[in-house]
């Protein structure tokens, strides 16, 4: 079951008790009766209106023994998705249990719930351990943790309500099974694997029908549909000094045969240098740069429209010689793309629309600075996976190149609790 279906179901639920209500706001208001004035009374005053008071809070949610232990179980087991058991309080649930106090139980299995809930749903490592990290994971908003344990309660699915949250990209389950084949001798190779898994946790569970990622250790950009790999391209990311960040944003189009805007951050680097313009103000005074279309152009014969405060896109490049090189760490922190003319005519050509693959190359080859709108805007994540997985549970492992990997494994803490039952299978 996926956060969607069980939302939708937990939805469906609570929104009987509310017909009755919504039916009575939807009733037209009744209109006032002309009235005979007459004369004119005085009114006592009218007393101040009182506060309306706050919806008293939901009682604390009570755990049977059955539910309980049932929770226990899977947070023993836990070491199977990378995470360490003691990190939920495993004694203090089991204390809890064999006091035969039923309000100590429910407090000890709902602080448990809810952390193991919010782990598996946005991952353990959180804040600056991330590294530049701007991918905001909706899975856990408006107190949905609360609605889960309830209803994880009422349907009597502890451990299947918590299942639900993991990640449900395939490329999880791969590191899952690389996971449990990993000796626990190879401690590295461990944490990098817990990690990885971690870091899929990071990202929203549903990425779309359709989207983009890159993956900068990997040096890759894919489009995927329907969790299928339509397009896979080389790419180009930021050098050590100029990073990319870590980011999703949404992409509407593509803008062909591009000026570049110079950033303020690297303009010295092109100030009166041939090939560049100045923008200037009323009073002569240059504001900014501009790097015209052409062969000279770094955004190459095109670039992504998707908007975001890092001013993070993908684009060509006219460097295309690195694109063979083995570390592509390169840019001044965007995505250069090979072939991405190709994956913008997958884009653009889709369903009803103007823009096939002979008009694309026609368009480039004007020299026409022209914008060419998606028929569907697409969801672009960009990530920073270290290893991925084969099905069979092989990894592969890419340099960490950005130094991202060591603040993010301590902040997930020992593997040795974690894996030792997993690894020993």
């Amino acid at each position: 079951m996926t956060l969607k279906t069980l939302f939708s179901s937990i939805a469906a639920v609570t929104a009987v008790s509310a017909i009755p209500f919504a039916a009575l706001a939807q009733q037209p208001m009744p209109v006032p009766m002309p009235v005979q004035q007459g004369p004119q009374v005085a009114q006592p005053p009218v007393a101040p209106a009182m506060p309306v008071a706050e919806p008293a809070p939901l009682p604390l949610p009570l755990w049977d023994v059955g539910a309980a232990q049932e929770l226990l179980g899977f947070i023993r087991n836990i070491g199977a998705e990378g995470l360490s058991p003691t990190d939920y309080a495993p004694q203090a649930l089991s204390d809890a249990l064999a006091s035969g106090d039923p309000m100590r139980m429910s407090e000890a299995a709902n602080a448990s719930f809810t952390k193991v809930a919010s782990d598996l749903a946005l991952g353990h490592v959180r804040g600056k351990d991330r590294v530049d990290w701007h991918i905001k994971d909706p899975d856990l908003a408006d107190n949905r943790i609360d609605k889960l344990l309830r209803w994880s309660l009422h349907t009597r699915q502890v451990a299947e309500t918590l299942n639900g949250l993991m990640p449900k990209h395939p490329q999880y389950s791969s590191l899952k099974r690389a996971l449990e084949v990993t000796p626990k001798t190879e401690t590295a190779k461990i944490n990098r694997i817990r990690l990885n898994m971690d870091r899929w946790r990071w990202l929203p569970q549903d990425l779309g029908e359709r989207y983009i990622i890159v993956n900068v250790p990997a040096y890759t950009a894919a489009l995927v549909e329907n969790g299928d790999t339509i397009s896979r391209h080389y790419a180009v990311a930021g050098a050590i000094k100029t990073p990319t960040p870590q980011l999703s944003v949404t992409a509407t189009g593509v803008i062909i045969n591009p000026w570049w805007e110079i950033p303020s951050s690297i303009a010295g680097e092109v100030r009166g240098k041939a090939g560049y313009v100045a923008v200037k103000d009323d009073n002569g005074k240059v504001i900014r740069w501009r790097q015209p279309p052409g062969p000279s152009n770094a955004l190459g014969k095109m670039k992504f429209v998707m908007p975001n405060a890092k001013a993070i896109y993908l684009h060509d490049t006219n460097a295309k010689s690195r694109f063979n090189a083995r570390v592509r760490a390169f840019s001044h922190g965007c995505i250069r793309t090979k072939d991405i003319d190709d994956l913008a005519t997958i884009l653009l050509s889709e369903g009803s629309t103007e823009w096939t693959g002979e008009k694309v190359q026609q368009t480039l080859a004007s020299g026409k600075t022209v914008e060419a709108k998606f028929p569907q805007p697409l969801p672009v994540y960009i990530v920073y996976m270290s290893s991925a997985a084969t099905v069979e549970g092989k990894i592969i492992d890419y340099s960490d190149v950005y130094k991202r990997d060591v603040p993010a494994i301590a902040a997930l803490g020992s593997s040795s609790k974690a894996t030792a039952k997993v690894a020993s299978r």
